[in-house]
């Protein structure tokens, strides 16, 4: 599917979107140019379908993130609390990693 103009009711996938409201918004000169570079490449028909697909993939990356939290990080760290999983004190990690980075720095004496 090409690009298509996202405010508008695209019948063919049954996608219909909310009337867009107008906001304002200042943009540091390097995304501006960003924005004229990718309508004037022809991906984008307008800085506002640009806008649109930065945000929707903000969305989807929280979205990624949020997802990672809940089903990763939140049930080792319930397994953590609850003593069902082994932890390795910081400081013994550090003092690992102080020991690697010292014995690749004698090796690339």
């Amino acid at each position: 599917m090409g690009f298509v103009g996202y405010d508008k009711c695209i019948p063919t996938c049954g996608v219909t979107m909310a009337a867009p409201e107008k906001r304002t918004f200042s943009l540091p000169s390097e995304q501006s140019r960003y924005i004229d570079e990718m309508v004037e490449s022809g991906a984008y028909a307008s800085g506002s379908e640009v806008v649109r697909a930065g945000l929707r993939a903000l969305q989807e990356r929280d979205a990624a993130v949020e997802r990672w939290l809940r089903e990763d990080v939140a049930v080792v760290y319930d397994a953590i609390r609850a003593g069902k999983s082994a932890t390795i004190p910081a400081e013994k990690v550090f003092s690992a990693v102080r020991s690697r980075h010292a014995d690749r720095a004698k090796r690339s004496a």
